[in-house]
């Protein structure tokens, strides 16, 4: 039997790893995700993940029924997988369109509203300037116009900041998108037969970081179906009992649930639709709801400390003290990162057996 060729050998099997080439990938993984940090892209990463791992799953979810109705093995893969990425590159679009579909009648009703907000604030400043000592009433405005021309001053003072908030906002949206194609084809795209060695590190850099992810994703469903469980008895019981009742209050349940699922920054998001929906009401409700909202946001610290902590094998003393230095540090974004960087870093460690 004819032996076989050293040089066929050497290009079939892979091969190991040195030091050089490890130690590569670790000082790489980390340089990446600074760089994320630094230059904003954390929402555009957190979108490739979940358009990585959703894609995955309704494959798997399109596949079981299409196996039911007896197709080829290779046809059907191909159809689940086209079908799954589809549907989640298109979701989001949907759910835009329908959310601003709702969003109408409160975007036509909204000169209405800040009239009568402007209406309120005067006789609440009114009623000030009769009981505060005339030397300090002098400071207030006197009425609705004098009111609406110092919201004016401000909001053109402010304009500046304003109109780079709203373009990091569309910035970071445009980035989460992009981020969703990309972990979705990510997802579909055929693995390669070959990994040369740096390749290899960094797949398995980025694989403990999807299992870091994905036990981060767990205890946030757990964190927001909490905090859906809160707002659902305040909204539907306590709401009800005091005299006022929201519109839309199911569609804010289920607003609050999604948004939750992004840590910090959903509550932020669905806390600030909450509130904009109870000023419709009143102001005295929007401040009532601000105030209950506030209150979970500042537990949401602890409870999201206790809840990943005990999926990731991270004592809650820890994980507070990495969110509070990666807020000081990176502001709201790292306080988002901190749980999923922490516990990426970890695992690694633990792959080490350093720790």
């Amino acid at each position: 039997m004819a032996k076989p060729s050293p040089l066929a050998t050497f290009e079939t099997k892979p091969q190991p790893a040195s030091r050089n080439v490890v130690l590569a990938s670790y000082l790489l993984m980390p340089a990446a995700l600074l760089l994320v940090m630094w230059q904003h892209l954390l929402p555009g990463l957190l979108c490739v993940c979940i358009g990585f791992l959703a894609t995955r799953w309704f494959a798997r979810l399109i596949g079981a029924g299409l196996a039911r109705l007896r197709l080829p093995s290779g046809r059907a893969d191909v159809l689940a997988r086209v079908l799954a990425v589809t549907l989640v590159l298109l979701a989001p679009i949907a759910l835009i369109s329908l959310g601003l579909s709702q969003a109408r009648e409160y975007i036509l009703d909204a000169p209405d509203q800040y009239r009568e907000l402007l209406d309120y604030t005067a006789r609440t400043v009114l009623e000030l300037r009769l009981k505060l000592p005339p030397e300090i009433a002098v400071y207030l405005p006197e009425g609705a116009a004098e009111v609406q021309r110092v919201v004016a001053n401000y909001l053109r003072a402010q304009a500046g900041s304003l109109a780079l908030a709203g373009r990091a906002w569309l910035g970071g949206l445009l980035f989460a998108y992009v981020g969703l194609i990309v972990g979705g084809l990510a997802a579909i795209a055929p693995s390669p037969l070959l990994r040369r060695p740096l390749a290899a590190q960094l797949h398995r850099r980025i694989e403990i970081f999807g299992e870091a992810f994905g036990q981060i994703v767990a205890a946030q469903f757990w964190i927001a179906a909490f905090n859906t469980l809160l707002t659902a008895v305040f909204l539907l019981f306590l709401m009800p009992l005091w005299g006022p009742h929201l519109p839309y209050t199911p569609a804010l349940i289920t607003l609050t649930f999604v948004a939750g699922l992004v840590p910090i920054v959903g509550n932020l998001v669905c806390n600030s639709v909450i509130t904009l929906v109870a000023l419709s009401v009143s102001p005295v409700t929007a401040l009532a709801c601000l105030v209950f909202l506030i209150i979970i946001h500042k537990a949401e610290y602890v409870i999201n400390a206790k809840v990943v902590g005990s999926r990731t094998q991270m004592r809650v003393w820890e994980l507070l003290a990495v969110m509070f230095v990666a807020e000081a540090v990176f502001g709201p974004a790292g306080l988002v990162a901190a749980p999923l960087f922490y516990a990426y870093l970890k695992k690694e460690l633990q792959a080490a057996g350093l720790v």
